[in-house]
């Protein structure tokens, strides 16, 4: 498993490589090419500000203001998990021609998932930004220091899913199916439309339990908040999680690597 790990950092230029394939392929044909990467954020908070500024002011938390904005900062950052675990577990079926070829680094495919996301989500902090300072939210240089922590975290932890989720599709495809429910429930169990305190006490304890509850709040302690970030323990505590996690999905990935090839 390590020399395959350590291999699979010596496959930088490659992964570079079919990411930047994977980005142009996205938006082939279109008028405005990779522009659509800073557009949709933009045009998504936008519809999100018209639904509760607009036509439904009167459901959303009154104490949270701009409420969109607060909603994107944790929109965003999902996108991108359930986007990279969604497309990771079709990704060594659909890869399946160059899963046969017998030098191929199959654990190439859900990593490249993983980083054209990222990519997309990163060119969505701009937007972010100029949110930021368009309804004068305070921003506080101290706290942006942890953004880069925060992503790398959530980076680790997608990985380890994506690698599992890729890993067992091919041998279970209906995992599939399951994954699309899966993921709108998990999205709806962690504070993303809704603030953590709006939560019975027995919900906080449940939400608590979720790891994107804590990677959620980390991003809007930073981006959106007033006042320090102050969930700095669970972000770490998440971190070494993360890092075991993406181990452990490794290491699942390397033992069923050798049937890749025939159930594809």
């Amino acid at each position: 498993m390590l020399h395959n790990l350590v291999r699979l950092l010596r496959h930088r230029s490659l992964i570079q490589s079919l990411v930047a394939r994977e980005l142009k392929a996205r938006y082939r044909g279109s008028v405005l090419g990779f522009f659509w990467s800073f557009i949709n954020p933009l045009l998504l908070l936008l519809v999100y500000w018209f639904v509760f500024s607009v036509v439904l002011p009167g459901i959303r938390p009154i104490d949270i203001e701009p409420y969109a904005l607060f909603m994107f900062c944790g929109l965003l950052p999902w996108t991108w998990f359930s986007s990279s675990v969604l497309e990771a577990s079709n990704v060594l079926i659909a890869g399946g021609n160059l899963i046969k070829k017998v030098l191929f680094p199959a654990e190439v495919l859900p990593v490249v998932t993983v980083l054209a996301n990222m990519i997309h989500f990163l060119l969505g902090l701009p937007i972010i930004a100029a949110a930021l300072v368009y309804f004068a939210v305070p921003v506080r240089p101290l706290e942006l220091l942890w953004l880069p922590v925060v992503v790398l975290v959530q980076l680790f932890f997608t990985l380890g899913l994506a690698l599992i989720v890729a890993s067992l599709t091919v041998h279970f495809r209906d995992l599939k199916d399951i994954l699309g429910n899966l993921m709108t429930f998990w999205f709806f169990a962690t504070p993303i439309i809704y603030p953590m305190s709006l939560a019975p006490p027995s919900g906080k304890v449940l939400l608590d339990l979720n790891p994107f509850t804590h990677l959620v709040i980390s991003y809007q302690e930073i981006l959106f908040y007033d006042g320090p970030f102050g969930h700095w323990k669970w972000l770490l505590a998440l971190g070494g999680m993360s890092i075991v996690l993406f181990l452990l999905g490794y290491f699942l990935f390397d033992r069923l690597r050798d049937s890749f090839a025939e159930e594809v």
